[in-house]
């Protein structure tokens, strides 16, 4: 199967410090280790393997001086390109020559509806500053995706999300809920939302991407602690989507270095089709050979493929169990029990305490990483 995603995180710097981050815990001690060339040859292999999207994400993509060499050649290449962006730092004249340079469309993160809370998330100030780069997009013509990453401060204001989205005038809405791994596990009890206010929000978003069919597509993702079956993470391990990370690692999800025993290739030593075919890392967990009960014998196994395996490693330390958010894991209780779990305060040091000034326990037996649900948007 041939992937159809490139998903570049072109650094791990970002200007947000949210408490839902899907960067590295050791952020700031990585660097941008891949140049402009070995960008654009990443591009050119990526195309030949049958390419066609390309996500443009971090960390902040725009910290990147060479995003527009980038683009360029992403152009040159016909990918259609996304720039996934906090907004920060971005100028209309520097939007407007991304766009002349090919740039396909612009995806917005926002906190929240509302300055304050939206700040507060954010760890500065920046509401303002999003709502300015919204209006740019749609002056230049761009196609614009309004995402807004849901967790209990912000789960509330989902209607107040669909009529911004009406009044940016935004193509799409993604209404995503936290995936809990990475600094988003750190702070799982922060952000956990409880079963009413999620049936609330997810009635809302139901009735608007109705009653906006064809006009603004509306997309609420559920988050995994509150289903009964996994979803199919990155549309399964290895099957549709590369992930390359500013270190060089080529990944199937963004949490994949994480699981301890996996090894994968970098880019500046190895060609992106080698390691798409033959890459360890790649293989360790494609098809169904890998499963064992109950994963092995679900009817669903071909649907979700076991669901999420980094998931898997972080909350029961072997990434081949059955993910733990499924009925029938015997690792099930763990995620029940998360999601009534009582406040505590936020840990992760370089976001600021949310409203609910809650945060979730670190599993002894966790590494820390970045989510695994694409596309992720900064902050």
């Amino acid at each position: 199967m041939r992937p159809y995603t490139l998903i570049a995180e072109l650094t791990y710097r970002c200007p947000l410090r949210c408490p839902y981050c899907s960067n590295p815990a050791d952020w700031a001690s990585r660097h941008d280790a891949l140049t402009t060339e070995d960008w654009c040859r990443v591009l050119r292999e990526a195309e030949a393997l049958g390419v066609v999207q390309l996500n443009l994400t971090g960390g902040e993509p725009l910290l990147r001086r060479d995003l527009e060499a980038i683009v360029a050649e992403a152009a040159r290449l016909d990918l259609y390109s996304s720039l996934i962006t906090s907004g920060l730092p971005l100028t209309r004249e520097r939007l407007a020559h991304l766009a002349d340079l090919g740039l396909t469309a612009v995806q917005l993160s926002v906190q929240d509806t509302r300055a304050d809370s939206s700040d507060r998330i954010a760890g500065t100030r920046s509401f303002d500053r999003k709502m300015q780069v919204a209006r740019w997009v749609k002056q230049i013509g761009l196609p614009l995706t309004l995402n807004m990453v849901l967790h209990r401060d912000n789960l509330a204001h989902v209607a107040e999300a669909v009529a911004m989205a009406e009044a940016m005038g935004a193509e799409r809405l993604e209404l995503a809920n936290t995936q809990y791994l990475g600094w988003a596990l750190f702070n799982r009890a922060a952000l956990m939302p409880d079963r009413a206010a999620l049936d609330a929000a997810r009635t809302i978003a139901l009735a608007a991407r109705d009653r906006l069919r064809g006009r603004i597509e509306v997309l609420f993702v559920t988050p995994d602690y509150w289903a009964d079956r996994p979803k199919a993470c990155m549309d399964g391990w290895g099957r549709r989507s590369i992930l390359v990370s500013p270190d060089g690692l080529a990944l199937p999800c963004h949490a994949a270095h994480t699981i301890p025993g996996l090894t994968f290739d970098n880019v500046r030593d190895r060609p992106l089709g080698d390691i798409w075919r033959d890459g360890a890392g790649f293989n360790a967990f494609r098809g169904e050979d890998w499963m064992r009960d109950p994963c092995r014998t679900c009817d669903r196994r071909g649907r979700d493929f076991g669901g999420c395996r980094c998931q898997a490693y972080h909350l029961t330390g072997n990434a081949a169990e059955a993910d733990p958010v499924c009925a029938l894991s015997p690792h099930h209780a763990l995620v029940s029990a998360a999601r009534t779990a009582p406040p505590a305060p936020v840990r992760h040091r370089a976001a600021r305490a949310i409203a609910s000034g809650s945060g979730a326990p670190h599993p002894s037996n966790a590494h820390t990483g970045s989510r695994a649900d694409p596309p992720a948007s900064p902050g």
